[in-house]
């Protein structure tokens, strides 16, 4: 079975495509840095303003998630399905920076940031700092490479405590926060408000 290995090129194409990110991000007018003035390496709060501003926080468990989906689907577009062959494998990690670049672009536009704030946990939602998108990026990569390297069972079993812990500890997650943002639903609302997410 194949696998998707990037090669020099491929990872100076990731990282390209994460510089133009930023400065897009920039040119957004996005802040930096979190506007408190300081940087800090994990951020525990959700509903406070240094969400989304920092290295690390509990959505940084979703973005390593993202990686892990991401391989599955560059696995089975270049290995299983369309192209195949070794050549065509290596692009599976340009091609899993350019969706989460694509999304870090989008969710830090004024539409999904007030989407977040309707319907999410996250109505204090401001958006990203440009540290925190680029830091989710590279964490996307970090779980792109779990993907790469674990056996399937244990990157599943990864993806299942982190969805897991995140809910018992926030009471949100990706799959939260899928479901929310696409088709609201009022009890999963009031189980968050129940715990003081919202």
């Amino acid at each position: 079975m194949g696998k998707l290995v990037p090669n020099r090129r491929t990872i100076l194409v990731s990282l390209g495509i994460t510089i133009v990110t930023v400065l897009i991000l920039l040119a957004m007018d996005r802040p930096p840095i979190c506007e408190c003035g300081y940087v800090k390496l994990w951020h525990g709060q959700i509903n406070d303003a240094g969400n989304s501003q920092h290295i690390t926080d509990w959505y940084t468990p979703s973005h390593i998630i993202h990686g892990m989906i991401f391989y599955a689907l560059g696995w089975w577009l270049f290995v299983r399905r369309v192209m195949g062959g070794e050549n065509a494998a290596r692009w599976g990690l340009p091609l899993a920076v350019l969706l989460e670049a694509a999304w870090e672009v989008l969710e830090n536009t004024q539409m999904v940031i007030n989407r977040f704030r309707d319907v999410t946990a996250n109505f204090g939602y401001s958006g990203d700092s440009v540290l925190n998108s680029a830091a989710d990026i590279s964490w996307m990569s970090f779980g792109f490479y779990l993907a790469l390297r674990l056996p399937v069972k244990v990157t599943v079993a990864l993806v299942l405590i982190g969805e897991i812990a995140a809910a018992l500890v926030v009471r949100d997650n990706l799959t939260l926060n899928v479901i929310m943002l696409l088709f609201p639903i009022d009890a999963i609302a009031e189980w968050q408000a129940a715990g003081g997410v919202r």
